[in-house]
């Protein structure tokens, strides 16, 4: 697949904790990406953050919370993008879920022996 130039990031913020059945919804939206054909997918996991709640979760001292704040970008064509957008927007019950331009410059893979 090529990918250059012009493209569309989405970019969904959840908490670790949340569930699409029974798998992290996390994985879920990768796996939705993937199945999509998406050029490309990752999942960051946050040390701390808020949300609409406003209650802050991370790591403090000696505990670890369980519920950290999770980011899902997905970057591709603005077409598969929008699609996907519209079936994570159904899987999210609480997040936040975002589209960015951005400006591909350079995209390659399977170039390891």
């Amino acid at each position: 697949m090529e990918l250059q130039g012009l493209a569309k990031k989405l970019s969904v913020y959840l908490s670790e904790n949340e569930r699409y059945g029974d798998e992290p919804l996390y994985r879920a939206l990768l796996d939705q990406a993937r199945k999509a054909g998406c050029a490309g997918a990752t999942v960051l996991r946050g040390v701390e953050g808020y949300g609409a709640t406003s209650v802050v979760e991370g790591q403090y001292e000696m505990r670890m919370s369980s519920d950290l704040p999770v980011l899902v970008h997905v970057i591709d064509v603005e077409p598969r993008i929008t699609a996907l957008a519209e079936m994570y927007a159904a899987m999210v019950s609480d997040g936040l879920i975002t589209i960015e331009d951005v400006d591909v410059l350079l995209y390659r893979g399977g170039t390891k022996p």
